[in-house]
């Protein structure tokens, strides 16, 4: 039906015949004149209908906006003092001869043009509307070309692209799984895979060698901005592999798509373990772009006459950290106190500042409610920080974790607000997690999964399994990990090892993932791989603020789907022939969700 797409237009052109099928995006009458601007998923094209093509005039004149129309006509420049140079077709129109009304529509809900401003509800309600602006056109065709190009990279480094069932075994790790119920197993349950990764597994002791899949994934969890109950991996698998050969392939790998796609040359990955991230950062996904780093003060502090800094100090989980911000004094206090607030998010009780106005008149020179306590270790305190005039100094007392994950995250705010980056793309690799942590329940929890292999040997890691670290790897760029893997245990006894250390017992292990432990007795080689977030890396290399720019249908953070109005009730009849007898009806006004 047409023979070019609206944005292929260009002076190249002028005076041949196109046709053009579309949309109206918006329509001007000038003295007599009908202006198009017509729009498809590759640009606008200005269209000009004259009254001397009467047939054509009287289509164009009853055409309104988002009207589908198919035109056909002429390439001509455009007049001198019309052109538009800051727009890809800004130097042509096109002379319409034929004007056919293919399809008319309704007033859309909310403009498109760049000046429409429409909350995101709405937007999700009419989802087919809002997929047709040009810019969430652009985050999916840039999305198509991320996935293609890590395809072409894949294959050619000989990975074979193999999918991996969506109805599988509940699993007995991570996220809540979504359940779907056997009409022909009664009382039975399949779950949708939160991740392929113990059918990978099997692929590498099948001998397939090299493995990869844009695969499906589901979890059911409390949503935020970088989730979605289905999302999307890059997932990958290699046999008779350690970490360097998989964190070489993946890096070569984001290098390239980002050359590819960008034009962008990623700089240097560093590796950092887990602890420094933790200590310097606190946190396992650091930004390198901000340029501020937790400092370590315990032992400043234990002997301070200030129990909110001694306790912690002193406390065997304890930890007491300062942050200096520098130009950091010109805050008032009432950002501060937004401050506060923002860490009693993460379970601090209160944020204690110092404010460096002139340090060279000792406690003078500086501002704050606490400094009084300060008496005799203030010169090496802001030595150890490295405070200069003007700075400010904030403060995280309480657990190790309150204090990594309230400080860890003020620094990222503080770096967003203040725009102290340093630079436009920060990766790197962290390493050397720990196997496990104790997350206070009545046994130990695998850090990343059960299937991970650590760092040292069956009877090391049974005398000591909390000091033992993982062979664990994250790929993280600007603050957000990009994609987390492993080695594999390939060994049943030190697969046997782990799950006792989970307080899986034998009998469970058989009953969960037995078909793993039995695939492990027949040669299965060392192997290992990793899981990116397609999501999250288009988020990323676009520039959207969520995930659910990226994704063509997504879900509400309550998992809902407004435009389908999922999830929804289904039927007696259906329920009936699962075997599947409801607790109570929903009552109007119940959130679905």
């Amino acid at each position: 039906m047409r023979s070019h797409y609206c944005g292929q237009l260009n002076e190249t052109l002028v005076d041949q015949e196109v046709t053009l099928c579309g949309w109206v995006h918006r329509r001007r009458d000038h003295g007599g004149v009908i202006f198009l601007d017509m729009r498809d998923r590759d640009g606008i094209a200005q269209v000009v209908v004259d009254p001397d093509t009467p047939e054509a005039f009287a289509s164009a004149d009853r055409a309104r906006s988002e009207f589908v129309l198919r035109i056909r006509g002429r390439v001509r420049m455009r007049p001198e003092g019309t052109q538009n140079p800051g727009m890809p077709t800004g130097l042509i129109e096109v002379l319409a001869k034929d004007v056919e009304v293919l399809n008319t529509a309704a007033t859309p809900p909310f403009q498109l043009d760049e000046h429409g401003k429409v909350g995101e509800e709405v937007r999700l309600k009419h989802r087919y509307i809002d997929l047709r602006r040009p810019e969430m056109i652009d985050k999916l065709r840039l999305r198509s070309r991320i996935t293609h190009s890590v395809r072409a990279y894949l294959e050619g480094e000989g990975f074979l692209d193999i999918e991996t069932p969506i109805l599988t075994r509940a699993t007995p790790e991570g996220a809540r799984d979504y359940l779907v119920p056997s009409r022909t197993h009664e009382g039975q349950f399949f779950a949708l895979p939160q991740s392929p990764q113990l059918f990978k597994q099997l692929l590498m002791v099948s001998g397939l060698d090299r493995y990869y899949q844009i695969a499906k994934c589901f979890r059911d969890e409390d949503l935020r901005a970088d989730r979605q109950p289905e999302f999307t991996q890059i997932d990958l698998e290699a046999s008779f592999v350690d970490e360097d050969a998989i964190m070489g392939i993946t890096e070569r790998m984001i290098r390239q798509l980002f050359k590819d796609v960008l034009d962008v040359e990623l700089p240097e990955f560093p590796r950092m373990p887990y602890a420094e991230a933790m200590r310097r950062y606190g946190s396992d996904k650091p930004d390198l772009r901000i340029p501020l780093e937790l400092v370590d003060v315990d032992d400043l502090m234990k002997d301070v006459d200030f129990k909110v800094f001694s306790g912690p100090a002193r406390a065997d989980d304890g930890r007491v950290a300062a942050l200096r911000v520098p130009g950091g004094a010109r805050l008032t206090r009432k950002e501060i106190d937004e401050y506060t607030k923002f860490v009693g998010i993460y379970g601090a009780k209160g944020l204690a500042w110092i404010k460096v106005n002139e340090r060279a008149k000792g406690l003078e020179g500086l501002q704050s409610p606490i400094v009084k306590f300060m008496d005799g270790i203030i010169e090496t305190l802001l030595d150890r920080v490295g405070a200069e005039d003007g700075d400010i100094i904030f403060f995280g007392a309480d657990t190790a974790r309150v204090v990594s994950e309230a400080i860890g995250a003020l620094r990222v705010k503080l770096g967003e607000d203040l725009e102290l980056y340093t630079r436009e793309w920060a990766p790197l690799w962290v390493v050397d997690f720990p196997m496990f942590e104790d997350d206070g329940s009545a046994r130990l929890q695998a850090l990343h999964h059960p299937f991970t292999a650590p760092s040292c040997d069956v009877e090391t890691l049974k005398a000591n399994p909390v000091e033992a670290l993982s062979r664990a790897y994250d790929m993280v760029l600007n603050g957000t990990e990009l994609g987390g893997g492993s080695i594999r245990i390939h060994d049943q006894a030190m697969q046997r090892a782990v799950l006792d250390v989970l307080g899986i017992g034998e009998e469970e292990a058989n009953e969960k993932f037995g078909f793993l432990l039995d695939a492990l007795k027949f040669g299965a080689p060392p192997h290992g791989g990793l899981a990116f977030g397609l999501d999250r890396l288009v988020m990323l290399m676009t520039g959207a603020r969520t995930i659910r720019e990226v994704i063509a249908f997504p879900k509400t953070q309550s998992a809902a789907c407004l435009m389908t109005d999922a999830p929804g009730e289904v039927s007696a009849e259906q329920l009936k022939e699962l075997n599947i007898r409801l607790r109570h009806k929903p009552k109007v006004g119940d959130d679905a969700s």
